[in-house]
């Protein structure tokens, strides 16, 4: 068992295992968690919501009673929730596991909310309220598209690490270079040096392009057959609109083309790998330039199980 400080979460061992979408997070993590009597703790976006299962590949529950999982299913799809609200959900979780004497192990793919957790929330420049309801409008009007063709006339590096349907961060990344002429990676790589808030070891898995896609792509196929469609028909029956920002996240979007007679499934499932892999190529890119993480071939699990052992002795 791992001896943890009671009342310092400085001094607190935190674990994370990161890496992109389809690369076997899940089942690595199961293993960590019973060889080292750790407690998971959800580190997805879209995991914390109810009702978005297949699409966001949450484990099942027949692997939750197999270790205990925190963070999963807290959140109903019209429930806001932002990098925030994660750090202090993810904070309570931690202090809860630490209390019973045993290892937090935060395991997800969306870098932003891991950032969070791990440094806080970047301090930001106050933005002008006129500025803000301006490109909320045109926003509504041109869609992000429109902002991210903007976006990348006036930061081009950023908006190349940004998907132009991502409304919220192109939002923020324009609002930030209009309003201060810098760009919002100047102000998070300033933050990057803010003293971390835990003693943590980070783990990202990588794999060999191709063979990430080729799986991504059999997942995809995988997702679509356990009822992708059915799932997101279930989630509008229960009263919950289209436009909500969970249902427009990749495979959901898709499946609501579907539902709505503008894809066939066989060109939804195209549009869905395609993305997917896109995704995975931007999350892949965020961590291999996080001077913090430490990558590892998702193949060679015994690496990442040296590692851990080492950070906990």
């Amino acid at each position: 068992m791992v001896v943890l400080p009671e009342n310092n979460p400085e001094e607190t061992p935190l674990l994370l295992l990161s890496g992109p979408t389809g690369v076997g997070k899940s089942a690595v993590a199961l293993e960590l968690a019973r060889c080292f009597d750790a407690e998971i703790v959800n580190g997805d976006s879209l995991q914390l919501y109810r009702y978005l299962d297949i699409g966001t590949a949450k484990p099942t529950l027949a692997e939750r009673q197999q270790v205990p999982h925190h963070l999963f299913d807290i959140l109903d799809p019209d429930q806001p929730f932002n990098a925030t609200d994660f750090q202090s959900r993810a904070d309570a979780a931690i202090a809860e596991i630490r209390g019973r004497g045993r290892l937090p192990l935060v395991v997800g793919g969306s870098g932003l909310y891991l950032r969070a957790l791990l440094f806080g929330l970047c301090r930001m420049p106050a933005i002008d309220a006129g500025l803000r309801r301006e490109l909320e409008a045109r926003l509504t009007r041109e869609g992000s598209e429109g902002l991210h063709a903007e976006l990348a006339r006036l930061d081009a590096p950023l908006a190349a690490r940004l998907a132009p349907r991502d409304k919220t961060r192109v939002l923020r990344a324009l609002e930030t270079v209009l309003a201060t002429g810098q760009s919002l990676a100047f102000f998070q790589e300033r933050h990057r040096f803010q003293k971390p808030r835990y003693r943590f070891l980070h783990i990202y898995l990588e794999m060999e392009r191709e063979t990430l896609y080729r799986r991504i792509n059999q997942r995809v196929e995988m997702m679509l057959a356990a009822g992708l469609i059915d799932e997101v028909r279930g989630i509008l029956s229960r009263g919950f609109a289209p436009k909500l920002k969970p249902l427009q996240s990749i495979g959901y979007r898709q499946a609501l083309d579907c539902l709505a007679g503008r894809l066939e499934p066989a060109a939804a499932a195209a549009e869905i790998k395609q993305a997917t892999r896109r995704y995975a190529k931007r999350q892949l890119t965020w961590f291999r330039h996080d001077a913090h993480a430490r990558g590892v071939e998702a193949d060679r699990p015994q690496q990442v199980f040296a590692l851990v052992r080492e950070f906990t002795q």
